[in-house]
């Protein structure tokens, strides 16, 4: 049966809202295919505007997977502003897609990849939208099967009453495994209904339905455990690896945006994981083990995605891509290739101890030479061995020397505040490191127009990392010690005038440690905040603290908790933790001792260059690592004409 589009509804509404080109789909490399010929349908969501959740490569990969498959469509939306979704519900406008405008209640899956905690109660804006229960236990069987992916679905508890499923992992193989459950599912009439289906998927052991796990709780509000409630369900669910990144070249044909969005570049993911072991990163830790893409192969998806798209920019994208064992011919490679076409590159940040001046001038050989971006991420020495963030200051200033030697004028340095163990005086540190960076600047170059951007962003401890059990910086506490920071700036003479001053004030943060270590009984504050008008928070023009402090104080009491329970108490070695029956490969004991190790001070090295530390992921995901040099040049060696 045939799904009419909505967009003739939608275009009369498209000249009362800012922005309507970002509801009209038809993107460069856009794929819309024919209903009746598909039997699994996919509507996938970044739940963020368009601008944010276009350029998102996960989505991208995932859309360009499935619609790759024969008889399997996918198709996307985003969250729509709240201009839009008024008129939408004064006109009975459900939720659609941009590719074809048919409502996301028609499809079989709705598939939502959470980079940030931040967008759940877009998800609850959008599920409401569509016409879908917010509750998953009141869905019926024509409703879609809603699954939460990306790195906040690692501890999917606080959403678990909306969700059916989450899935943990790379998504690639994971969305064509439950493509084909769901087609058998369907050719064989639907037996047993939604409950059957679920069923189906979780007895996989990759994906995780929380349904089918019942949560018990201590008297002092602790969980005691959780366990399946069903014979047949697995008791922990496993994270998903995909191997050998050659094999999958996505995206094939990125697409192009038709309004501005954040990224207007063309981006390839260098390799995936990270074993810098940086114990505040979430990201690094739950993409272990480090596969690299070959250089013939990023040469490769280069190539095509130029041709697919026309961008002028090409971004190499990892979690620390000068960490890549072929990064200096990778970067001279492209370089030297589309040197004619005047084609820039970019990394994301660069690491201070991976910084070279060859790569730095490779990267901007073709482009424009804009500022650098480091992130020592701690202002202190002692902080910084807390952290395992093995850059010293001398390593600092040495690199910002050469970077400055020759011809950058601009640095920016990224911080956290509220790090385990921090004091005021290793904050105030930064603005020590701060005025040496712009003292040697002006030494080396000779010249006083030198800058430094001083960037600070709140610490929030995070799931399957070794600071999981860390106490977070109250708000209050973040901002009284960044206003000391930044009186310590201001009222230097000399160098306060070149060195510019970014923080996020705390209380983001404590919202984000609230649902990043939440339970399911967070879902009520979720849910209230939604239905308060809480939508974007992840924009400061739109969030608001008040409203989720409001609301945590009239739903949390019930259950003996509040809002510093899950914040800033520090946990112990025997709790249970809210996610500690999704395995992301880590051993438990690995990562409590390595956050004993950080109350110690006690730095680790990267497991790439060094004897294996055991923190379990390749043994028990039967997974490796997989880096180069594999000796080979980019394809083709001679330059384009």
């Amino acid at each position: 049966m045939s799904v009419e589009s909505v967009f003739p509804q939608l275009e009369a509404l498209l000249p009362h809202v800012q922005k309507p080109i970002q509801y009209v789909g038809g993107e460069l490399n856009s794929t819309v295919k024919d209903w009746q010929s598909c039997d699994v349908r996919w509507a996938l969501m970044y739940p963020d505007a368009y601008e944010v959740g276009l350029p998102n490569q996960g989505v991208m990969i995932l859309y360009e997977v499935l619609n790759e498959r024969e008889g399997v469509l996918a198709e996307r939306t985003y969250s729509v502003w709240p201009d839009l979704e008024e008129l939408m519900r004064e006109h009975k406008v459900p939720q659609f897609t941009v590719d074809s405008h048919r409502p996301v209640a028609a499809f079989d899956v709705f598939g939502i990849s959470f980079s940030t905690e931040l967008g759940y109660t877009n998800m609850l804006t959008a599920l409401d939208l569509a016409g879908i229960p917010l509750d998953a236990a009141d869905r019926g069987d024509d409703h879609p099967i809603v699954v939460a992916g990306g790195h906040a679905a690692f501890n999917p508890e606080p959403i678990a009453d909306f969700i059916d499923c989450a899935v943990i992992g790379d998504g690639e193989q994971a969305v064509l495994e439950m493509t084909e459950i769901i087609r058998a599912w369907k050719a064989e009439g639907r037996p047993g209904g939604r409950d059957e289906l679920l069923f189906r998927l979780a007895r996989t052991g990759g994906v995780y339905v929380p349904k089918f796990y019942d949560v018990e709780y201590l008297p002092d509000g602790r969980i005691a455990r959780v366990v399946p409630n069903r014979s047949g369900v697995p008791w922990r669910v496993s994270k998903h690896t995909v191997m050998d990144l050659d094999e999958w070249p996505y995206p094939k044909q990125p697409l192009v945006p038709l309004a501005e969005t954040v990224h207007e570049r063309m981006s390839v993911e260098i390799f995936r994981g990270c074993t810098r072991g940086c114990r505040f990163c979430q990201a690094g830790m739950i993409t272990r083990p480090v596969r690299e893409r070959s250089i013939t192969g990023i040469g490769e998806m280069v190539d095509k995605g130029l041709k697919a798209t026309g961008f002028e920019e090409v971004g190499l994208l990892s979690l620390s891509s000068a960490d890549h064992t072929e990064i200096g011919d990778i970067a001279k490679g492209l370089a030297d290739r589309y040197e004619e076409d005047k084609i820039g590159l970019s990394l994301p940040s660069t690491r201070v101890d991976a910084f070279n001046i060859d790569l730095a001038n490779e990267l901007t050989r073709n482009g424009r030479r804009s500022g650098l971006t480091f992130a020592p991420e701690g202002g202190s020495e002692r902080i910084r061995k807390v952290i395992n963030k093995m850059v010293s200051e001398e390593d600092l200033i040495r690199t910002v020397a050469t970077a400055y030697g020759n011809g950058w004028r601009q640095v920016k340095l990224y911080f956290m505040c509220g790090l385990p163990t921090e004091t005021d005086e290793d904050v105030l540190q930064i603005a020590d490191m701060a005025t040496k960076v712009i003292a040697k600047g002006r030494e080396v170059s000779g010249k006083n127009d030198i800058r430094c951007t001083v960037s600070i962003g709140g610490f929030v401890p995070k799931p399957h990392t070794p600071f999981q059990w860390a106490p977070q910086l109250s708000a209050e506490e973040t901002d009284a010690r960044l206003e000391k920071l930044r009186e310590k700036i201001r009222g230097d003479k000399r160098y306060g005038r070149s060195i510019g001053f970014r923080y996020h004030d705390g209380k983001p943060g404590i919202v984000e440690g609230l649902l990043s270590r939440g339970d399911r009984r967070v879902g009520a504050v979720i849910r209230a905040v939604y239905e308060d008008g809480g939508r974007f928070d992840g924009w400061r023009e739109h969030f608001s603290y008040d409203r989720w402090m409001e609301c945590a104080e009239r739903t949390l009491p019930e259950f003996g908790v509040d809002v510093d329970w899950y914040t800033t108490r520090e946990r112990g070695y025997e709790e249970v933790l809210p996610w500690d029956h999704l395995d992301s490969g880590l051993d438990k004991d690995w990562l409590w001792e390595d956050w004993q190790d950080a109350l110690d001070e006690t730095e680790v090295d990267d497991c790439r260059w060094t004897p294996c530390f055991d923190c379990g992921v390749c043994p028990q995901m039967s997974t490796e690592i997989q880096i180069g040099p594999t000796g080979r040049k980019l394809l083709p060696l001679s330059v384009v004409k």
